[in-house]
């Protein structure tokens, strides 16, 4: 759900900046065991660091250090306490909390801590009470957690009153309703909850989590094929989510599925986990892990918190705190399995490949007939430049899904890159070619991909430039900010002797993706032709300082020495290696697909 920004870190935002500060270097490694400083000011200094760098197991550390120095000072203490709430120390935040709201009742974040906490041990009055902050509007967060409260004392007119506060704020609408719904449910009104239910699916219906909660709610009425059709719905726009495939089979073996919410601990925790997809979504990594922390404190074992947690602190690179995180995903949780191949794929980019490989083989042994565990050793062996092996690997992942549906696009595409980058373009132009026709045109990104690879390969290849020339003008218009596919188009007027075109397109790429030497490698073939012999020396200089592929460096080296003309005979660098797709040195990585969740 997707609820606007300015009710979304209301309480949390303002609070956050005080873990932020200007970017320092950072010592990262992890095998290095943090000791405190020997100073105040040390300690301090290391925080403020550490917090820069949204390290919060480290700024926890040094903060912790630091107000057992100076325990009077206000700003040292507001600072210790958001990084302990980050850093999931919940018992060091809601006492930081207290002494902070003893002495100001105006820390909005602290009150609402002590909230959550509240909520946790079942003293609702005193939630709400915290919660209730004179001459402030009333907010998105606050007033949702209010409502649990009264669902949690059992008043669920007063709760329902208590989210129908929000009905102006239009921009709230589904987040709204999707929570009286739950309400209405966890205190017995299903006629309410289904009313609300229909508003929140109607409002989008790409939602997971409405859908699945609407799903639940019919199937424990009796009401199974409409579950299913909700399930199905969604799975043809989000194909193969894991949580909808274990529902719609639970429901088709005709057993049981159990609501979503049960208590007021965990609507709450449904509540901070919601606010927190909508912080990760826009950036707000911080704001999100605090919303994420606070909600795990109430449902410790909610699954798709703890993944999108862990998915934070892989977008951070923190990936032994993103790990630690995946760990806690419950074993029976339908994205366990999407939560182990995340350990194995960072492990890989942990520099501990010995590890990913056993990890992720294991996973395989353990779940052989699991088209994304397959794809996912394929992904790192692709990211490691071992393309054979990532071309069986994909190959079994193909053999699995039986008759391919659109969403399989992606394993064609990683096969047909991977057996091109291994040197068998029969088997690669095929794969490309299939992977074409299955990629959806929902997916733009895709899209832009798979006629990127298959054109710039042809254009390579010399054949077929009519139609790869109209395939990449498509791709460009797909992707007009992505400068690996406007190089493609550049360097097909540059086969095309199209010189001039040649220039305006790769000085394109070049301000989109500076410092690719592929790119700049390129703009300096097309600045030589162009009669711009010293630009191009400079292009290539660039590419040779980029750090290069080994064999395309020797080729630049000899065009700086020489010319582009002695070197002629030789086809540039890149010509012999279409740009690499998405996931080329991101193993996890894969392009975008759609839905909302």
């Amino acid at each position: 759900m997707f609820p606007a920004r300015k009710g979304l870190p209301a309480l949390v935002f303002a609070a956050a900046t005080l873990l932020t500060a200007p970017a320092f270097a950072v010592n990262t490694d992890p095998n290095e065991t943090l000791k405190p400083a020997q100073s105040l000011e040390g300690n301090f200094l290391a925080a403020y660091v550490a917090g820069s760098a949204h390290d919060t197991a480290a700024a926890t550390t040094f903060f912790r250090e630091a107000i057992q120095e100076d325990p009077r000072n206000q700003e040292l203490v507001e600072r210790a306490f958001v990084a302990f709430l980050a850093n999931g120390s919940m018992g060091e935040a809601y006492r930081t909390a207290e002494q902070l709201t003893s002495r100001d009742q105006s820390n909005n974040l602290a009150r609402f801590a002590l909230a959550v906490q509240s909520l946790k041990a079942k003293k609702y009055g005193d939630a709400r009470a915290k919660l209730n902050v004179k001459g402030r509007p009333a907010d998105l967060t606050g007033t949702l957690l209010t409502a649990w409260a009264y669902a949690g004392a059992k008043d669920g007119k007063q709760a329902l009153a208590t989210v129908d506060k929000l009905k102006s704020e239009r921009a709230f609408n589904q987040f709204r309703e999707y929570h009286a719904a739950l309400i209405a449910d966890v205190t017995g009104n299903s006629a309410e909850a289904e009313k609300r239910f229909k508003a929140a699916y109607e409002g989008e219906r790409n939602t997971l989590q409405v859908v699945d909660a609407y799903a639940r709610f019919l199937a424990k009425r009796g009401r199974r094929d409409e579950a299913l059709a909700l399930y199905k719905s969604f799975d043809d726009v989000v194909p193969r989510h894991p949580a909808v495939r274990a529902a719609m089979a639970t429901l088709k073996d005709g057993k049981p599925l159990g609501p979503t919410v049960t208590t007021a601990q965990e609507g709450a925790a449904e509540l901070l986990y919601g606010l927190g997809v909508v912080g990760n979504s826009q950036g707000d990594e911080l704001t999100a892990i605090i919303y994420l922390r606070l909600g795990l404190d109430l449902d410790p074992k909610h699954a798709l918190a703890l993944v999108t947690l862990g998915d934070v602190y892989e977008r951070l690179k923190q990936y032994d705190q993103a790990n630690e995180i995946f760990t806690r995903v419950p074993k029976d949780a339908p994205v366990r399995t999407g939560a182990d191949i995340a350990i194995g794929q960072n492990y890989e980019l942990l520099g501990r490949s010995a590890e990913a490989e056993s990890y992720l083989k294991a996973l395989m042994e353990k779940h052989p007939d699991d088209v994304e565990v397959v794809m996912a050793l394929g992904n790192v062996q692709r990211s490691r430049k071992q393309f054979a092996e990532a071309a069986d690997a994909y190959d079994k992942a193909i053999k699995l899904i039986g008759a391919p549906e659109r969403s399989h696009w992606i394993l064609f595409f990683y096969r047909g890159t991977s057996y091109e980058r291994a040197k068998q373009w029969d088997k690669a132009e095929a794969d490309l070619k299939k992977s074409l026709d299955l990629v959806p045109e929902t997916l733009p990104a895709g899209k832009a991909q798979v006629l990127n690879y298959l054109a710039y390969s042809w254009v390579d290849r010399n054949e077929n430039i009519d139609e790869a020339f109209k395939m990449l003008t498509r791709a460009v218009e797909l992707a007009p900010r992505d400068g690996m596919i406007i190089d493609s188009l550049g360097w097909a007027y540059y086969r095309m002797g199209r010189y001039d075109d040649a220039v305006r397109e790769l000085e394109k790429a070049v301000e989109l993706k500076a410092g690719d030497p592929v790119i700049n490698d390129h703009l300096g073939d097309a600045y030589w032709k162009t009669g711009r012999k010293l630009e191009a020396k400079f292009q290539w200089n660039h590419a040779k300082d980029s750090n290069p592929e080994q064999e395309d460096l020797v080729k630049i080296l000899k065009k700086i020495d020489n010319g582009l003309d002695e070197a002629d005979a030789t086809p540039s660098p890149a010509a012999t290696t279409p740009a690499a797709p998405a996931a080329e040195t991101t193993p996890q990585a894969a392009p975008p697909t759609a839905g909302g969740g």
